[in-house]
């Protein structure tokens, strides 16, 4: 089999071609790879407006606007306005950087032997020890002592017996 100069011509720009495209790979990944690395999932709302500051305060707002969609879908004008007001001291105002609400205490209406006092009430007596061993401390038999103590009306309470 002869292989003429048409040929060699053809299978040249072929390779050529193949080499071009895999060296626009190559250039693509390499200019991708300057992006910021995505961050582990989740990340408190306090380490993501921490990274969101120092890339716009590094002068890499792109990379700050795109950490911000990542992380709390914002639309690519909410993140942008938010990462140009960091600049005018404008705090990011996005749920996903707030902090959790602190709990609330558990607020109680009535004293614990009212409480108690509603739970035998309803037939419900186990959950009336549970309730007095979590508020106190005690242990099973000395929460269903104090149970068994607490009478339908107030003022008439009988002393809990010490021989558990």
């Amino acid at each position: 089999m002869n292989i003429g100069a048409p040929e060699i011509l053809v299978l040249f720009s072929f390779v050529v071609l193949f080499v071009a495209a895999i060296a626009a790979v190559a250039i693509t990944r390499g200019v991708r790879s300057g992006t910021p690395p995505r961050m582990p999932h989740p990340v408190s709302p306090q380490e993501l407006d921490a990274r969101v500051r120092h890339l716009a305060a590094t002068g890499q707002p792109i990379h700050a606007i795109k950490l911000l969609r990542q992380h709390t879908g914002m639309g690519l004008k909410e993140a942008k306005d938010a990462v140009d007001g960091l600049a005018h001291g404008r705090p990011i105002r996005h749920p996903a950087l707030q902090s959790p609400p602190a709990p609330q205490p558990a607020r109680h209406t009535g004293d614990l032997a009212s409480r108690v006092r509603a739970l035998k009430r309803d037939g419900r007596a186990d959950q009336a020890v549970f309730l007095v061993r979590g508020e106190t401390g005690m242990d099973h038999d000395e929460a269903t002592a104090f149970v068994d103590s607490v009478r339908d009306h107030p003022g008439t309470e009988a002393a809990p017996t010490g021989d558990a």
